[in-house]
């Protein structure tokens, strides 16, 4: 634990903000006012200048060393909420500036701790700045390396050409649909998955409501004749569930909600291959889907062991090839960077068995310490690389997609994420999930359906954001789901007062 001293008298909301920073240098840290043996000494100050610069400080002494570091913006704005964003944003700048200096430790993510820092790249450019004057602003303002910076503006470039309207989406909706079993619960995972079993009805209890609840929010999205862009098939994994069950779901989806033939993709988590069948394939086929993940994590046995996964590598490339060769025509895989005892050599490996599968889309995520998975439960069983090898694991990674003739098209981060890196999704040309692009841009109302399932609903006059989450427990949700049903009716009502007219 790191001790950081800091006198002044910060509120809460700042200190989580310090505190945030600090951790991405110390595996923990914690902001404290009394000097102590081996603490950080931190002093930070601002002042304003006669022609309206706010202009921020900060000196660090740690192990009998001095660092400091300047920074200058001009007063934007005699909003209160933004000077308050901009403050935090100069003691950010330096506070973090003085910290790489004591450290010898750069953050090419610079202040952003945050899960989108695509949305920041977007929002400039929608204030009138050019693709060049956007990237500079994170560069100069956040702290960014210009690689993240350039990484950010392909993105949007690949996001903009798959979903043109990207922006003018707010008058329509997407649906997520958890199914919240898997055959094993990952060692990695905080999902609402449970392993699923047959005993005392939790299942098929569990899969009444769900149609109920597809039903009721199909009432509502009729009644206003509303636009769905994208349904999502997440949670757990959906192809958990008998192929019965599935075509019984997606015979009621098709039913329940309105302007299917307006839908612009449909996508199943297949994510497990020890749930894909032949007879599922078939009822994804019947319903016109041919859009699901297949997901290794790695293909290294020994790895899928130790995290939980309980079918090998052979079985991931034969569900695979099943999936394809019954016509399965955008299949997506994951990767998982930084597993417990995989360094590059396996990372390599599973990158050479990915090549001779050619999926049309592959996400490369970065092992992330979440506060409720088994692996940080019990850190010390459980060791991973260091933050040198992911970082050298990432820069392959997109080597290795650029080189195959895949895009990234959307790029999320996390806490505690090894290497303070990020998760990006690559994609062959026109092969792009619009759903990832959507509920990471936050530019739509997303209904949840289902357990776990969290419900976005953005205003479309305002843009601001409510979320509701339903109970992720299947017992839990029988018991409430009806409930629920009638608080994402109130919060939709409260956003979409009147039926939305067709241009």
């Amino acid at each position: 634990m790191q001790k950081i001293v800091m006198k002044e008298n910060f509120e809460q909301g700042w200190i989580r903000m310090f505190t945030h920073l600090a951790n991405l240098f110390f595996e923990q840290s914690k902001i404290v006012a009394e000097d102590e043996e081996g603490a950080i000494q931190a002093n930070l100050t601002l002042e304003r200048t006669a022609d309206g610069q706010l202009v921020g400080n900060a000196i660090l002494k740690w192990d009998g060393e001095e660092y400091s570091a300047k920074f200058s913006e001009i007063e934007e704005t005699d909003d209160e909420k933004v000077i308050t964003r901009q403050l935090k944003r100069i003691y950010s700048h330096v506070f973090l500036e003085t910290l790489e200096q004591a450290t010898g430790m750069h953050q090419s993510w610079g202040i952003l701790t945050g899960i989108r820092p695509m949305k920041l790249y977007h929002k400039y450019r929608r204030e009138g700045h050019t693709s060049e004057e956007a990237q500079q602003l994170l560069m100069e303002r956040h702290r960014l390396s210009s690689e993240k910076s350039e990484l950010l503006a392909k993105i949007a470039n690949v996001q903009l050409r798959t979903v043109p309207d990207l922006h003018e989406l707010k008058n329509e909706v997407s649906i997520y649909i958890g199914i919240p079993f898997c055959p094993t619960k990952c060692a990695y995972c905080t999902f609402p998955a449970y392993a699923i079993h047959r005993k005392n009805g939790r299942v098929e209890s569990f899969l009444d409501g769900l149609h109920d609840e597809i039903r009721e929010m199909g009432k509502w999205l009729t009644e206003r004749d509303m636009t769905i862009t994208t349904i999502y098939f997440g949670g757990g994994t959906p192809t958990s569930i008998e192929a019965e069950e599935m075509d019984a779901l997606y015979e009621t989806m098709y039913a329940s909600f309105p302007n299917m033939d307006k839908v612009r993709e449909i996508t199943v988590e297949a994510g497990r291959p020890d749930t894909i069948t032949p007879a599922k394939i078939d009822v994804l086929k019947k319903w016109g889907i041919d859009r699901i993940s297949v997901n290794p994590q790695s293909y290294t046995d020994e790895t899928l062991k130790a995290i939980g996964r309980h079918h090998t590598v052979q079985e991931t490339v034969d569900k695979f090839w099943l999936s394809r060769n019954m016509g399965m025509k955008n299949i997506n895989m994951d990767l998982i960077i930084g597993l417990p005892n995989e360094g590059m050599d396996e990372f390599k490996h599973s990158l050479a068995e990915t090549e001779k599968m050619q999926p049309e889309s592959l996400t490369v995520h970065t092992l992330s310490f979440k506060r409720a998975s088994e692996m940080t439960r019990n850190k010390d069983k459980y060791k991973v690389a260091n933050r040198e090898t992911v970082e050298q694991m990432m820069k392959l990674g997109e080597e290795w997609n650029a080189a195959n003739g895949y895009e990234p098209y959307y790029l999320y981060r996390q806490k505690n994420i090894l290497g303070n890196l990020e998760n990006v999704g690559y994609a062959k040309p026109g092969e792009e999930s619009i759903y990832n692009i959507i509920i990471m841009e936050e530019v739509q109302t997303i209904i949840g359906v289902g357990c776990g399932a969290s419900s976005k609903f953005i205003d479309p006059e305002t843009g601001k954001i409510t979320q509701f989450y339903n109970p992720k427990d299947p017992a839990a949700y029988i018991l409430t789901y009806e409930d629920s049903i009638v608080k994402k009716l109130a919060h939709l009502d409260a956003i979409f007062p009147e039926t939305v007219r067709k241009a």
